[in-house]
């Protein structure tokens, strides 16, 4: 079976010009190699695409893969993660992860909290700030501010936390100004931070396990920063939770994946407030996969998986939402 691999490569960006912090979303080549290996065991044809117009250009030339397993971020727009899934769509092309729609919502974090939020999931209280010259809102101090369509942590660290209006001004407009953005300011939460892997579709869908991170206090203020997340190995704790609190989190997160429409895999972080109640926080439906250095494999390892197992179950999800008959290799873990 023909799969097409679709990606963001950090050194093509990087030798257009494109800063560290820039590309910091994008995959290192290392990424690509596992993908590609893990997939292969798995019985697949792997044909390395590259960036979605390589795919665009393909897929108008007529050309058809039985998957596109897709992991790429996309370079402009609030919306530029759905910018292959919604090519698939146009020329009937199956692929992996979620939907065109479910893509832009979890990127655009007000979005996403909002929707959570009506589902009846706890998160904490925000606000937008797209000018920081108008009147601010009203938020509880301290408060946490950070752009309002970035991952990887870009845009969080020491100073993202606020304890007053001068200070939030301050930040925000820094932010603004940097990102070309609106900012969320979110009431700061004190309690602990999770990050929960989940695989499959509709009722089949499944926590992996709940990781809880923990920065040191010394280490940027103690904020899980875009400069922690690119070097955190000296940083940061990260380990397996299952007491009372780490399985609400896994609860909540999963209804978080329901309420957003995820669909094969996704990766959500919740945060607990004082009364130690896990918070979401963001989804990212298409979670880093760095065998080491990405939190899902990471996670998927220590509950005792493997990394082809981790690449198989969401290839696998992504196949019997199309009726498509996986490839046999007996590699795949029950």
């Amino acid at each position: 079976m023909k799969l097409g691999l679709v990606y963001d490569l950090r050194d093509d960006y990087l030798a257009l010009g494109f800063s560290e912090e820039q590309t910091a979303e994008f995959d290192f080549l290392a990424t690509i190699d596992a993908l590609d290996g893990a997939l292969g065991q798995l019985g697949w044809d792997v044909e390395r695409i590259g960036r979605g117009q390589e795919l665009a250009r393909r897929l108008a030339d007529g050309e058809r893969f039985d998957l596109v397993f897709s992991i790429a971020e996309g370079l402009h727009g609030r919306s530029r993660e759905a910018q292959v899934p919604a090519l698939c769509e146009m020329f009937d092309q199956p692929y992996a992860f979620s939907d065109p729609l479910t893509m832009a919502v979890t990127l655009d974090k007000p979005v996403a909290k909002r929707i959570v939020r009506d589902s009846g999931i706890p998160t904490a209280d925000f606000a937008i700030i797209s000018d920081a010259g108008i009147p601010l809102p009203e938020i509880a101090f301290p408060a946490f501010l950070k752009p309002i369509a970035e991952g990887t942590g870009k845009g969080c660290g020491g100073r993202s936390k606020v304890s007053n209006k001068a200070e939030l001004k301050r930040e925000a407009a820094r932010l603004i100004e940097k990102f070309q953005q609106p900012v969320i300011a979110e009431t700061y939460l004190e309690g602990r931070e999770f990050t929960v892997g989940i695989v499959g579709n509709g009722a089949s869908a499944r926590v992996i396990a709940v990781l809880e991170i923990a920065v040191k206090p010394d280490a940027d203020s103690g904020i899980y920063s875009y400069e922690i997340k690119e070097n955190w190995e000296p940083f940061v704790t990260l380990s397996l939770a299952d007491d009372a609190e780490a399985r609400l989190a896994g609860k909540r997160a999963l209804a978080a994946y329901h309420a957003l429409g995820c669909r094969d895999a996704a990766r959500v972080d919740l945060k607990s407030d004082g009364l130690r109640s896990p918070q979401f926080l963001e989804v990212n439906p298409i979670a880093g996969l760095h065998p080491t250095h990405s939190d899902l494999p990471i996670l998927t390892v220590k509950a005792g998986y493997t990394y082809d197992w981790l690449i198989g179950e969401i290839a696998a999800s992504a196949c019997a939402r199309y009726g498509l008959t996986f490839p046999e290799t007996g590699v795949r873990a029950a």
